[in-house]
């Protein structure tokens, strides 16, 4: 209840801040007392092929460790014809450093004004562009193997935004940009959170203490990704060097209270308020969906990611969808029919997860519209909170079922085939 009533205090002092016309989207994400690391200077690693649209790397944050990891930039396919990303970012909130999750859509939104490269400049996306269903690539922008892939174009792009390495919004030294009406739009347009692949990378990258920005000092290994999730091979490219000094608090791990904060993703223009000095006080967390199960969700190591009572309060909290292992019975055909069986049930999990995730996107739009009392949000939380859960068992029952009816077969298969082998052979006439 404490921990309820200490997310609704921080909900109510974003709100207070803004008018309904300053939100520009909903936003869930750790409130950190100290800024990210500048952006590593990078490579983009080759296009693996058609419908695959650059997602670019970006400072994560985990409360469990009290550190910012890089999640390496990757191509990813595009959930649906005419989507496209906006990156994630982060902007002083006043209390400290929001977090705002990416998310696809038909229109690229605010992103903080963050140079991101690769067609990401701060504002818009020029790396490439849909027509008739098919993604046409810039190749000034992007890294196009043209034997592979024909739906090209070039167009130099002039980059008006100052070149820096700077990663946050808002705050001293941050980026000063606002959002414009039409990104503002964009923002309430139908959109995707990320998809199963983009919370699976970032998953991978929290696993890796090399990503960690006090292992690294702001230079990560592995800085890009050719798909999601692939850290080795030629793929992987790593950082050519850091974006410039980084320093972090020597108490940022204490500095993390236990408190969990969903916050109002606040337009830039209303982050007045200075930030602390970076062990001046603490920092309100709470892990966000693209850094922990997947990112701002609850800090799940990935050995702890077990079917059990979770308290995650929407469907992106929750840890990944576990693969089964593939069976081996012995019989080649049975087991790969076993195995599209589990794959199957998996992408419709994680579709039911996504609309889940969506719809309650939507219901805490149309309630910050509203401006509805303390009272209304709880409600509206603890009823976010039962779907999740009632969704995760749900999922979880749809497993066992599965192994169950599964093993059954194995065992009436091996039951029949030792049959078969023990029985004598039949007289001849």
């Amino acid at each position: 209840m404490a921990i309820r009533f200490g997310r609704l205090l921080c909900f109510a002092v974003v709100m207070l801040a803004l008018s309904a016309a300053s939100v520009a989207q909903i936003g869930i994400g750790v409130v950190v007392s100290f800024g990210p690391p500048p952006l590593p200077v990078y490579a983009q690693p080759l296009c693996p092929g058609d419908g695959y649209i650059w997602t670019p790397g970006y400072w994560a944050y985990d409360p469990g460790f009290g550190d910012y990891y890089w999640v390496p930039g990757t191509w990813v396919l595009a959930p649906e014809v005419g989507f496209l990303w906006t990156p994630g970012w982060w902007g002083w909130g006043g209390q400290g450093f929001i977090f705002h999750e990416g998310f696809w859509g038909p229109q690229v939104g605010f992103y903080g004004g963050i140079n991101y490269g690769f067609g990401y400049f701060g504002q818009g996306y020029q790396g490439g562009r849909w027509d008739n269903g098919r993604f046409f690539y810039n190749r000034s922008v992007n890294n196009i193997n043209v034997t592979n892939i024909h739906n090209v174009y070039n167009t130099t792009v002039i980059n008006n935004t100052t070149v820096n390495r700077v990663s946050y919004n808002g705050g001293n030294g941050g980026i000063t940009a606002r959002p414009t009406s039409r990104e503002e739009a964009a923002a309430h347009e139908r959109h995707m959170p990320p998809v199963a692949a983009q919370t699976q990378h970032v998953q991978t990258a929290r696993a890796n203490e090399q990503l960690r920005a006090s292992v690294n000092h702001g230079k990560p290994p592995i800085a890009a990704t050719a798909k999601p999730g692939a850290f080795q091979g030629n793929g992987a490219v790593p950082a050519k060097q850091s974006g410039g000094p980084y320093t972090p608090p020597p108490n940022r791990a204490s500095s993390q209270p236990k408190a969990n904060t969903r916050t109002q993703a606040a337009r830039p223009q209303n982050n007045v308020p200075r930030p602390p000095e970076n062990n001046a006080q603490d920092a309100q967390t709470r892990p966000n969906p693209q850094t922990a199960t997947p990112q701002n969700h609850q800090a799940v190591r990935p050995e702890n990611n077990a079917s059990r009572p979770s308290t995650a309060v929407h469907p992106n909290e929750l840890p990944p969808i576990p693969h089964t292992p593939v069976p081996n019975t012995g019989n080649a055909e049975a087991d790969h029919k076993y195995q599209q069986q589990q794959e199957q049930l998996r992408a419709q999990q994680a579709q039911e997860r996504q609309k889940l995730q969506q719809q309650q996107e939507q219901e805490h739009q149309q309630l910050a519209q509203q401006q509805a009392n303390k009272a209304r949000q709880q409600q509206l939380e603890q009823q976010h909170q039962k779907q999740t859960q009632e969704l995760q068992q749900q999922h979880q029952q749809q497993r066992e079922q599965m192994a169950r009816q599964q093993q059954q077969h194995m065992q009436a298969s091996q039951q029949q085939a030792h049959a078969s082998q023990s029985q004598p052979p039949k007289p001849k006439p």
